[in-house]
């Protein structure tokens, strides 16, 4: 029989039939629950700053290479034994890893839709990381799954699916849902493609999916995974607002068939990435329907705007998705990732993954495996991610979110009526969201390439390092893109980025004209 005691600073594991002494084992100190409070006393005067911080900084990115030794000048040489716990070494790595990251915190901060967090989800997300319950079993993790549950159904109320054939699982992040719900559907379409692969479609229709030229980059990537090839994805035109053209998806979709491909899925966005554009959901369900088509929503950006009383209109028609893509960790205001992955039927979301394993799936469910979601996601260890939003909304209801997602949509709205007014900025579409892209065009601009100009405009922005901001191409032109994440951004702070803009722009066109480019 063995029995523990500290000895030295490791584990002496005491045979008592043989009277022999070991020194293996971790050293238990390491271990010791009182370090805890040390440990989390050492930094929270650093995160308590950091959230107090509402200066005005962006992104100032140190080279690679100093930042390696950085980190490295910070790593014990010590290997042959555990080292104790250094509190001003810990606070420096802490320090480090707060100032090289994007503020998301500050007024600054206009460029991703990476989002400030409501600082309790950071609580959670503590105490999920010491407890350690992976969500996709129940019996791993109850609590988690039961708020799964709750949340599903409390989304669902603005959804509007029936409520006893819908389901919802977690996955880590909306690159995941989107490529779990797309292999849903092509089993769903395809019951045989799981075992025999796609040879068996060989002298026949080839599989297709149908997808917006603004859908997001993880929607092609899926279509690589699954096998059904970049070369297989149906692109459909989109109008001026970067919403897809609803008058030219019938065309589409015929000219798919000419082609030989039997298009199974269609990908619409609530919320593109570039621009937050949302598709009528409404009209290309019923095209869908009419064709045996799953239609799937991206909506990992604007899915939140669901909350909302005075936006929900932008997702009309969301119960007639066949699924839904929705990031809690963008307008929800949690940390990521934290994606929900909806299925109108829930009896087709396990279509997904077809897999026996006896060390995990039960042959006979019970009442605690009804509530498993490990048959219908890719991750076996998953974080209990639905935490983080489930307190929050427990603790404070929705007007926590309604009321920030409403708040940031009207920013990007007040921000697109001052671009109006200046002459020498151009907008390039109406804000359906939070999300607002423009040009800065001064007529001294002459010859100099405006996609060029625009993105030398967001470099010398982001690195002067008081705004963070993003550029994208709209309609096959470089543009300057800012999104509203932060409740402290005020239109002051737009106001003096418009300058910073400015001022960039000219010391552009200054250089340009007395060093034009041969």
């Amino acid at each position: 029989m063995l029995n523990d005691e500290r000895f030295y600073g490791h584990t002496a594991l005491i045979d008592e039939e043989h009277g022999v002494e070991t020194k293996e084992g971790p050293n238990p100190a390491i271990f010791d629950p009182q370090l805890f409070r040390e440990h989390a006393e050492a930094i929270l005067p650093t995160l308590e700053s950091h959230l107090a911080d509402h200066s005005i900084r962006g992104l100032k990115l140190v080279e690679p290479a100093i930042l390696l030794s950085l980190a490295k000048d910070l790593m014990t040489k010590e290997q042959g034994a555990v080292v104790p716990f250094d509190r001003e070494k810990f606070k420096a790595i802490i320090d480090l890893y707060i100032k090289t990251g994007i503020q998301v915190h500050s007024p600054g901060f206009m460029g991703r839709q990476f989002s400030g967090v409501v600082p309790l989800a950071g609580v959670v997300d503590m105490v999920s990381s010491i407890v350690n319950q992976p969500s996709s079993f129940y019996e791993a993790g109850q609590l988690p799954n039961v708020a799964e549950r709750i949340m599903a159904n409390e989304f669902n109320q603005f959804i509007g699916y029936q409520p006893d054939r819908f389901t919802m699982i977690t996955t880590s992040g909306g690159s995941l849902a989107n490529l779990t719900a797309l292999l849903a559907a092509r089993n769903d379409k395809f019951p045989t493609v799981w075992n025999e692969g796609l040879w068996a479609f060989e002298g026949q229709l080839r599989p297709a999916i149908a997808i917006s030229e603004e859908a997001h980059y993880s929607v092609s990537r899926a279509a690589g995974i699954l096998g059904i090839g970049e070369n297989q994805l149906v692109r459909l035109p989109i109008n001026q607002a970067g919403q897809i053209d609803i008058t030219k998806v019938p065309q589409a979709l015929e000219a798919a068939e000419q082609r030989g491909l039997k298009v199974f899925c269609m990908v619409a966005s609530a919320g593109t990435t570039s621009m937050g554009a949302f598709d009528d959901i409404d009209q290309l369900a019923d095209i869908a329907g009419t064709k045996d088509i799953w239609l799937h929503i991206d909506g990992a950006h604007g899915g939140s705007l669901l909350v909302s009383d005075e936006l929900r209109h932008k997702l009309k028609g969301i119960q007639k998705a066949d699924s839904l893509t929705w990031d809690a960790h963008k307008m929800l205001f949690v940390p990521s990732p934290c994606s929900l992955l909806f299925y109108r039927n829930k009896e087709k979301s396990y279509a997904a993954f077809k897999q026996v394993a006896s060390y995990v799936f039960e042959k006979e469910p019970n009442i605690y495996t009804e509530f498993d979601s490990a048959e219908k996601n890719f991750e076996c260890t998953k974080r209990p991610m639905i935490m983080n939003l489930w307190v929050l909304w427990a603790l404070h209801g929705r007007a926590l979110f309604s009321n920030k997602v409403d708040h940031l949509c009207k920013l990007a709205r007040h921000a697109c009526r001052i671009l109006e007014k200046e002459p020498d900025f151009q907008v390039l579409h109406q804000p359906e969201s939070n999300i607002l892209c423009f040009r800065y065009l001064p007529k001294e601009l002459d010859n100099y390439s405006i996609a060029d100009f625009q993105v030398e405009i967001r470099n010398r922005v982001c690195k002067h390092g008081q705004f963070f901001i993003s550029k994208v191409d709209i309609h096959g032109e470089s543009a300057l893109r800012v999104v509203f994440m932060n409740h402290e951004i005020k239109m002051s702070h737009f106001r003096m980025l418009l300058q910073a803009v400015v001022k960039s722009g000219q010391q552009v066109i200054n250089e340009y004209q007395q060093h034009p480019k041969q």
